[in-house]
């Protein structure tokens, strides 16, 4: 890069660009603008002059064209080192431009507005700034493209110290961004314009363009030996709706896939309601009057599984609770806040990851992609709110009120198993959790084994139809009075009759809850 000596500004986004142009001309770099940004900077006193004195030409269209014209474009994309390149250049009186300063209209914020009408949005199409943008990115060798404003400062330093040079490695970082900065803005038009003209009659458009930026990179993958790393969608909160971790341990990438899990099971549920993960599979979830008698009730369920595990509250952590998880090792604690005195107890266990973020919204337009060989799987999260009112009863017994609770308690759970998934409880905590089976029959025996709490009132919720009978009987030897299941077997008939010999009362929800 020869030494930078004009600059051309034309930016929507105008945080700190009087300053930015300051220090440009106080290296005695010329600046061009236009519009907005030449009125803003003449107005500061930053010397400046208007690109259609450069291009002889006015801008016209209402703004539509202004830097689309050979000077332009030839002084950002002539090769410095092509003498033909330079000679073109002089025999057409085009100066080269160095730096290519340019941020886009807010297409994006303007397609979410719902006020905007179709032709605003339309017109927040940028055309020339892309058109630099590319270009000077593009060129790169030679020209600086700058489409953040914060990175302002940096470009103001390396200018400084290299005396009017910018590094190669700098002018490379800047240009991949530029191009990731445009390839965000035309996938985002081409998706509205779908939607708007119809093209998209499912719920999944046709095209896809997932745009991320890494977070940060974990302590390793699901094993010590495999690398991984987080990203977060690009101009998204980031993970977890932006959390913070106040202590511990680098998170690994199961930590951050059992917190996710275990903070979607924990928004679901009413009242004040802990569980506790691992796998990504609960194995204990209890609710009770305080955060300390809830995570007691889950821990209840299965103490020696919550071994290294992961707790999430649906509410703050206090103190008492802090006390009572002191005896357990836990891999994380995860919860939308922490009292004081919490955070003091909890600091003296200086691997325990303790994050805090908010709990995840029931968006169920939410889409979910899992990786395959070759490709990827789209589907909408599984958020749907199940509808009690709907649900029928087919045997003899209808459930008591009591029953009623603990059914729906423990139907809210099933969802967050994996399948085949059996859940017996109470309606206070889940007493024995069967889940990842081959067979729906084994899981009701591994609910009813892992129980430590009597299973004897107990209710129990299976997430997808039971396919005989046999699984109802386990539960029914076990004591379980009352079960909850989607329904929809052809021996449907079979089932419910082996609920009526027991006495044991059954509800059919119509909806499969199936998690692999």
């Amino acid at each position: 890069m020869l030494k930078a000596a004009r600059a051309l500004i034309s930016v929507y986004d105008k945080r700190n660009i009087e300053t930015f142009a300051e220090g440009l001309a106080g290296l005695d770099i010329e600046i061009l603008s236009t519009g907005g940004t030449f009125r803003i900077l003449e107005a500061a006193g930053v010397p400046v002059t208007p690109v259609s004195e450069v291009t002889g030409f006015p801008e016209i269209l209402g703004g539509r064209v202004k830097t689309l014209h050979p000077r332009i474009h030839g002084g950002i994309l002539a090769d410095r080192g092509q003498a033909s390149h330079v000679a073109q250049l002089s025999e057409h009186g085009i100066a080269p431009i160095d730096l290519v300063v340019v941020n886009l209209y807010p297409f994006q914020e303007t397609a979410g507005d719902a006020s905007k009408g179709y032709t605003q949005v339309v017109e927040m199409i940028d055309i020339g700034g892309p058109c630099m943008i590319r270009a000077a990115a593009k060129n790169h060798s030679g020209v600086v493209v700058v489409v953040d404003p914060e990175d302002y400062p940096q470009v103001l330093a390396a200018l400084e110290e290299g005396e009017g040079h910018v590094p190669e490695s700098l002018r490379r970082r800047l240009a991949i961004k530029a191009f990731r900065h445009t390839q965000a803005y035309d996938a985002a038009i081409a998706g509205w314009l779908e939607e708007q003209t119809g093209d998209v009659d499912t719920a999944f458009s046709p095209h896809r363009i997932i745009d991320l930026e890494k977070e940060f990179e974990p302590r390793y993958g699901e094993n010590p030996h495999q690398p991984a790393a987080v990203y977060r969608v690009l101009g998204g909160a980031g993970i977890f709706g932006g959390f913070e971790q106040l202590q511990g341990k680098e998170l690994s990438y199961n930590n951050l896939l059992d917190a996710d899990a275990a903070r979607r099971l924990v928004a679901t549920l009413e009242g004040t309601s802990v569980a506790i993960l691992k796998h990504s599979n609960p194995c204990g979830v209890g609710r009770g009057e305080t955060v300390e008698e809830a995570y007691r009730k889950a821990l209840e369920c299965d103490p020696v599984s919550a071994f290294g595990s992961i707790v999430a509250f649906n509410g703050s952590v206090d103190s008492a609770t802090a006390e009572a998880m002191g005896s357990l090792f836990i891999e994380v604690v995860i919860a939308p806040g922490f009292t004081d005195e919490a955070v003091q107890i909890f600091d003296n266990k200086k691997n325990l990851r303790l994050i805090r973020c908010p709990l995840p919204s029931p968006d169920e337009s939410k889409e979910e992609l899992r990786a395959i060989d070759g490709g990827f799987l789209a589907q909408t999260v599984d958020l749907a709110a199940d509808n009690p009112a709907s649900w029928t009863c087919p045997t003899q017994r209808q459930p008591t009120a009591d029953e009623r609770e603990a059914l729906d308690f423990n139907w809210r759970v099933v969802r967050h198993v994996k399948s085949n998934a059996i859940v017996v409880g109470n309606r206070y905590q889940t007493v024995g959790i069967g889940a990842g089976q081959m067979s729906r029959v084994d899981s009701c025996h591994l609910a009813i084994s892992k129980a430590q709490v009597a299973t004897a009132g107990c209710v129990a919720a299976s997430d997808a139809f039971f396919p005989f009978p046999d699984g109802l009987q386990v539960l029914a030897e076990a004591g379980v009075t009352a079960v909850i299941q989607p329904g929809g077997s052809k021996r449907d008939s079979e089932v419910v009759e082996a609920a009526n010999e027991k006495g044991v009362a059954m509800l059919f929800t119509g909806t499969r809850h199936f998690r692999h």
